[in-house]
């Protein structure tokens, strides 16, 4: 591919950092603007900044647009509204949402015929992958995700957004035990509870009430109410010296029988220095395949279970063929 895929970016945190590092390290592609909720001159970037509400002036130069913003609040707006306007990816990861997300998602699409894939990174996204190909080798058998031990941006996104919270970092925890006894074949039945913990390391604002944040955020649904949460209040010098680092990772497991009583495990996994770069890298992988999907005619919303894995690669098939295959 000779021409450069535009890209804009939607939001500049962590997330749209990591977009922006990650696209330096792909030659097809280019970052033509960054679209932002702050001071656009305040954005630390050689690349020229504008206001959100500019972006609309740029549907014809911007070949897809990379949204970075919040599952909790961001996503469930800016999804539609911008896949009403450009080709689009996000990393929409509040589980128990996506299908409600990608119909609305979905419907935005078909105003202009556009391409938007939804819930990209490593959950949803690469472990989504690795969940359907391991059952659908192992039908009888079970599956296991664990995450972590590290940050969840989205968790983390949604604790600082209740009333009273100045700073806020989430870290996920799998339980050791539960995960040896995937991997020696048990085949356990776990509880969410038993899988995993949350804890999470607040700075509150000053005369907030600290047990009414506390309980606001382990109830709540789709990110805390289901599991066992500890809530810790910190100071900001403690916030500086011991999380600021965005590490991650996690595993997918499949235990199953073949055959007699053959057991057969698979096994994916993931250990991550930077959550948000990581992430970003899944994102411009699926921007390529966007782009690709839209110079085909498709149109719509689509998910990783929608998209061959040679979409994301800038090499031709037969490169493909003889390197990889």
């Amino acid at each position: 591919m000779t021409e450069q895929i535009r890209i804009g970016i939607v939001g500049y945190g962590n997330l749209g950092r990591g977009v922006e590092l990650a696209i330096k390290q792909n030659p097809d592609m280019r970052l033509d603007a960054i679209f932002t909720r702050r001071a656009p001159e305040s954005i630390p970037s050689s690349v020229q900044a504008y206001r959100i509400e500019d972006a609309e002036r740029f549907v014809n130069e911007i070949d897809v647009m990379i949204l970075c913003g919040g599952s909790a609040t961001d996503l469930p707006e800016q999804g539609p509204a911008f896949a009403r306007m450009f080709h689009t990816v996000d990393s929409f990861d509040t589980h128990a949402r996506i299908p409600e997300y990608f119909e609305q998602v979905d419907a935005a699409t078909r105003v202009s015929d556009k391409v938007s894939v939804i819930s990209t990174g490593w959950d949803p996204g690469l472990f989504s992958l690795n969940r359907l190909l391991a059952e659908a080798i192992l039908p009888e058998g079970k599956e296991y995700t664990f995450w972590g031990k590290g940050v969840s941006q989205g968790h983390s996104d949604a604790i600082r957004r209740v009333n009273g919270v100045k700073r806020g970092v989430q870290y996920t925890i799998p339980s050791e035990a539960a995960v040896d006894r995937v991997r020696g074949g048990e085949n356990p039945e776990l509880t969410t509870r038993e899988k995993h913990l949350r804890e999470c390391f607040i700075v509150a604002e000053e005369g907030a009430d600290q047990a009414a944040i506390a309980e606001e955020i382990k109830s709540m649904p789709n990110y805390f109410a289901d599991y066992d949460t500890t809530v810790n209040f910190i100071d900001d010098a403690e916030m500086d010296a011991n999380h600021q680092t965005m590490p991650h990772g996690g595993l997918v497991l499949r235990s199953g029988k073949t055959g007699a009583n053959s057991t057969q495990i698979i096994e994916f996994g993931l250990k991550l220095d930077s959550n948000p770069e990581f992430t970003a890298s899944v994102l411009v992988a699926y921007a390529r395949a966007a782009y690709k999907l839209a110079r085909e005619g498709q149109f719509g919303a689509k998910t990783v279970f929608d998209i061959p894995y040679a979409y994301l690669s800038p090499k031709s098939g037969a490169e493909l063929r003889k390197e990889l295959l």
